[in-house]
């Protein structure tokens, strides 16, 4: 059986494959095609590896590309540079570790609690770990069990964040949902993965399209509308910052826009 970070590489290669027109490429369009998309044969001989080869990495088989032929295939597929990345991640050897919840240092907790700005701590899975009153005042994690308290769980299956968010809510979690696909397909089989999916997919009618796209990016900052019971439309600028002692922690800062 392959390895799942292995499956999400070729699923990876497979929706770039498909989504590549031979008209956006200059290529004739050749023989009647069954589906949309180059032919594998056609990515192949654009990034200068055997058939059989490709044939191996889009089936998720148990092979490990060289750099050298991971960045072949990135401008063979005409790949951005954040898809271009997501692939080289993907193509490294799978990390055999477990996941754990990750835990927010006294220090990184004081530090939150001393600014008057919405902020709070995330991990590798998008749990939130530690916030500060003014951020539950916007966004009500001090009102979640424990095990709601995800930033995707909240956005995507919570109605408050569907009022909260509005006419923008489908724009917002859906550019949650790619973003969280780069670091989930690191990740892909360990079961607190596979258990966030199941929830999303369970409580969220648009998630599986979305998924299924295979759409990575990544956005550490910009400008979100919220519809605040209480404040009614409020802006903020966000920003976010991966901790030095532990760079699976990432730190949200909201500042009035």
């Amino acid at each position: 059986m392959s390895d799942p970070t292995r499956r999400e590489l070729g699923d990876f290669l497979r929706s770039r494959r498909e989504r590549l027109t031979p008209a956006a490429i200059g290529m004739p369009p050749g023989r009647r095609r069954r589906t949309a998309g180059l032919r594998r044969e056609e990515v192949a001989e654009r990034a200068g590896i055997g058939v059989d080869w490709y044939i191996r990495l889009e089936q998720g088989r148990s092979v490990t590309p060289s750099a050298t032929t991971v960045d072949a295939l990135a401008r063979a597929l005409c790949l951005g540079a954040v898809e271009h990345a997501h692939l080289r991640a993907l193509a490294r050897a799978p990390d055999a570790r477990r996941f754990v919840r990750e835990t927010v240092p006294a220090t990184v907790r004081r530090v939150i609690d001393a600014l008057h700005l919405p902020a709070y701590v995330t991990g590798r899975r998008w749990d939130v770990l530690a916030w500060n009153d003014a951020a539950a005042e916007i966004f009500g994690f001090d009102r979640l069990p424990e095990a709601d308290r995800n930033t995707l769980i909240c956005v995507l299956t919570n109605p408050h964040a569907r009022r909260l968010f509005g006419d923008g809510w489908a724009e917002e979690a859906k550019r949650m949902v790619e973003q969280f696909r780069a670091t989930h397909d690191l990740w892909a089989g360990d079961p607190a993965f596979l258990d966030l999916l199941a929830r999303l997919r369970a409580g969220c009618a648009e998630f599986q399209g979305w998924w299924e796209a295979h759409d990575v990016r990544n956005v550490a900052a910009g400008q979100k509308a919220l519809t605040h019971p209480r404040h009614g439309v409020v802006r903020f600028d966000y920003v976010t910052f991966q901790a030095n002692d532990d760079p699976a922690l990432k730190l949200a800062i909201y500042t009035p826009a």
